[in-house]
């Protein structure tokens, strides 16, 4: 899968961070396949039998779920809760890669440990922006490793088609289940990846229904994506049945490593990606290539370890789309241990913009009803 290649990148980098950068760069990708590689050859059992999705405990959020079991249900601090809107939507979240292990090329789906730590604490500071427009459901899937990302193989491709499979079965329940009404659909990095191809495969079932898809932290081509999935950017905020991607980065940002893999990669139109077709929907004013000043951005999440003593802080950051990239600007704080080379934020791209987000669907699901 061509667009793999993006997350080659995405994990080079958290793994220079994370450990071993210095030995990557004296020593180059050896040590990075040595270490990131999943151990043998790609095996479906090893991840254990496919989800049942009608049972709750394959699933990290859902309605039905206690309360105090669902992370995606966690607000800030003191943070103010505003008036159900009518119709609620339902939100269909998929969770980045939190399995970093290399013991086999899919998670199993009760990995528990430092995975399911992860696991809450993207549910709980990403799916949550949207709590104030619906009931939220994330599948757990058979995610791929990180190293499935490294290679270029028929073992790769198996982990990546093996998470997607999952991760079609469980829209297909959460279709299912919520036959009628407003729908978002929302991820980020591998989650964002799958969801993209999903929003190709289940274009008929959305159709009609879609508030909006948040493709976060994941490059999307205008020409060359969105066609196959019938839809088009968000170009203003008070648009619905539309597509968001957003990639966040600092200034000075780096972002070559990023263009020169996507570049020239095909599609799901089937045609070459170009770096004036990469899709950037600034968050804050939810608009095309937009841009905000600090005092507009609504909130961004300062995390904690567990986010319970999390910061809700705003008018702070802002933010403008250039080139397909999103850079940030403002008085970003200190928001942990995970920026990586070249400014990139990746990891933050929704802490950011949490209540922009969160505003931002509050916005499209108004516009949704008014159609």
């Amino acid at each position: 899968m061509c667009a793999r290649r993006f997350l080659i990148i995405v994990f080079f980098l958290i793994l220079l961070v994370v450990g071993g950068g210095f030995a990557v760069y004296q020593w180059g990708s050896n040590i990075l396949l040595k270490q990131a590689t999943p151990k043998g050859h790609f095996a479906a059992a090893a991840a254990g039998a496919g989800p049942n999705y009608s049972l709750a405990n394959n699933w990290a959020a859902r309605p039905d779920m206690p309360a105090d079991a669902d992370a995606s249900r966690w607000l800030p601090n003191a943070f103010p809760q505003g008036a159900a809107p009518t119709p609620r939507a339902a939100v269909f979240f998929v969770h980045p890669t939190t399995y970093l292990e290399r013991d086999r090329w899919n998670a199993p789906i009760e990995i528990g440990g430092e995975t399911e730590m992860r696991t809450q604490l993207f549910i709980r500071s990403q799916a949550s922006a949207f709590n104030g427009v619906g009931d939220i459901w994330a599948p757990r899937y058979r995610q791929a490793a990180y190293g499935a990302f490294l290679l270029k193989s028929d073992d790769a491709n198996k982990a990546l088609d093996l998470a997607y499979g999952d991760v079609l079965a469980a829209f297909d329940e959460f279709h299912r289940r919520n036959p009628s009404g407003p729908v978002i659909v929302a991820g980020h990095s591998q989650g964002s990846l799958h969801l993209l191809r999903l929003l190709s495969d289940r274009k008929a079932e959305l159709k009609g229904r879609l508030v909006a898809a948040y493709v976060g932290g994941w490059p999307v081509g205008i020409q060359a994506d969105l066609p196959a999935t019938g839809l088009s950017p968000c170009t203003q905020p008070d648009q619905a049945g539309c597509v968001l991607s957003w990639q966040s980065f600092g200034e000075p940002a780096n972002a070559s490593l990023v263009t020169d893999s996507w570049v020239g990669t095909r599609g799901l139109a089937g045609i070459k990606r170009q770096q004036d077709d990469m899709l950037c929907v600034d968050p804050i004013s939810g608009k095309q290539n937009g841009a905000a000043l600090p005092n507009d951005n609504p909130g961004i999440l300062v995390p904690t370890t567990d986010l319970s003593g999390a910061r809700f802080a705003a008018g702070q950051v802002g933010s403008r789309c250039d080139h397909g990239f999103l850079m940030v600007s403002g008085a970003i704080p200190r928001l942990g241990p995970f920026v990586l080379p070249g400014n990139n934020y990746h990891v933050y791209d929704y802490a950011l913009f949490w209540g922009a987000i969160r505003r931002d669907a509050e916005r499209r699901l108004a516009a949704w009803s008014k159609h």
